[in-house]
């Protein structure tokens, strides 16, 4: 199981593909995606990577997580979140910045955002009623939700009755997603077909976890180190020795 990443997501276009069909895609970037901290069995009973993403003033920020970043030696970021790992071999050391060629293209992935807040809404926009008849003695009430409960027993409305209420703004993934590009140099990842969240929402990222990861994404990721080295190579040979951890310790 390797990480994932936070990009920020920038908006839909089109692009081609071979065959000259237009594809609509989901423009993510990926905007200084570092490893701010490390989760580890002995100390904090699970594995896990932890990475920020975006940029945040060093006023605005919380006193626990400037000391976060200080001790990680990295700029305060806008937005900080962890992946689960299984073993600490997929671990990537602190201040790495993640790369978009972390995946390939062709492969699938699941996202996970929160969804475009739409404030208070009726039954019928929320959980798709019908509403009530156009004719037949109904007047004015056409839209509303109809009966909600009961007559004298039990007399109460029962609780996660489908009521008008707040719709949105909840945190949903959409799984088995195809990366449809990468631009390593851009740092974009480019999805095919829509992603949760309005423009500018922070998006993670990660392989999917009901298909097979292909082969050339490379483990147990594709980044820089701090010291300006190189990126990880897409996929190292199986007779090879891990060179993304050479590339880390460099």
């Amino acid at each position: 199981m390797r990480t994932g990443v936070v990009a920020k997501k920038l908006g839909m276009t089109r692009l081609f593909d071979e065959a000259g069909a237009h594809v609509g895609v989901t423009v993510l970037s990926l905007e200084g995606c570092q490893v701010t901290g490390h989760r580890t069995q002995d100390t904090d009973g699970y594995v896990a990577l932890q990475l920020g993403a975006g940029s945040k003033k060093a006023k605005n920020t919380v006193q626990p997580l400037r000391g976060l970043f200080a001790k990680a030696l990295v700029e305060p970021k806008a937005v900080v979140c962890e992946f689960r790992l299984k073993d600490e071999d997929a671990l990537i050391e602190v201040g790495a910045e993640i790369t978009a060629d972390h995946f390939v293209a062709g492969q699938k992935v699941d996202v996970q955002a929160a969804t475009i807040g739409k404030g208070f809404q009726g039954g019928m926009k929320r959980w798709n009623f019908s509403g009530l008849r156009a004719t037949h003695g109904v007047s004015v009430s056409h839209r509303s939700l109809g009966s909600t409960g009961q007559r004298q027993d039990p007399g109460r409305t029962f609780k996660g009755k489908k009521m008008a209420g707040h719709l949105g703004q909840e945190t949903v993934t959409t799984q088995n997603l195809t990366i449809f590009r990468v631009d390593a140099e851009k740092g974009l990842i480019l999805i095919k077909g829509a992603v949760p969240g309005h423009e500018g929402t922070w998006v993670k990222i990660r392989d999917a976890v009901k298909k097979a990861r292909p082969d050339e994404a490379p483990t147990p990721g594709a980044f820089r180190a701090r010291d300006g080295g190189e990126a990880a190579p897409a996929a190292a040979a199986p007779a090879q020795e891990d060179v993304s951890s050479e590339g880390a310790e460099a």
